[in-house]
């Protein structure tokens, strides 16, 4: 069975920023996604050392930046380069990931301004694993995974 790299938030595991998750899917997405891959969660944020909760972050140029101004970049680059190396080990090619995330965004993430104002981009995960040939999808793209 295929393996799908898959962001742990939308699975139901407490793992965002807020020490929530964000599980979006039906039942039947669930399901249907389980008959098709075998789903591997993964947080880059947690795998690049940061706790749960944490202060939000966003990209500012080309830095990661706490709201507190604290700056996570290495963190952010040590998560996404685990997330390339489980890709690369499992033999995984697909990835779904979390919307506007600065790890997992995939084509718009927040603008930095940490006032909910989105702009045009990836996430520092979903860039490295688009950048090695992996396909990235967010949430809204379930349809292209499932149908």
């Amino acid at each position: 069975m295929e393996k799908l790299l898959i962001s742990s938030c939308l699975l139901g595991i407490s793992s965002r920023y807020d020490g929530k998750s964000k599980a979006v899917f039906s039942e039947s997405e669930i399901v249907t996604l389980t008959e098709k891959y075998e789903l591997v969660p993964f947080c880059p944020e947690i795998y690049g050392g940061l706790p749960t909760p944490r202060v939000p972050s966003e990209i500012i140029g080309d830095k990661v930046i706490m709201k507190d101004g604290t700056d996570v970049t290495e963190n952010y680059n040590k998560g996404a380069a685990e997330a390339l190396y489980l890709c690369r080990l499992l033999g995984i090619t697909k990835a779904l990931l979390k919307e506007r995330s600065p790890s997992c965004g995939v084509g718009k993430i927040y603008n930095g301004s940490f006032d909910g104002t989105l702009t045009d981009g990836n996430g520092v995960t979903a860039e490295l694993l688009l950048r090695a040939g992996i396909e990235v999808f967010c949430e809204s793209d379930i349809d292209k995974l499932i149908g």
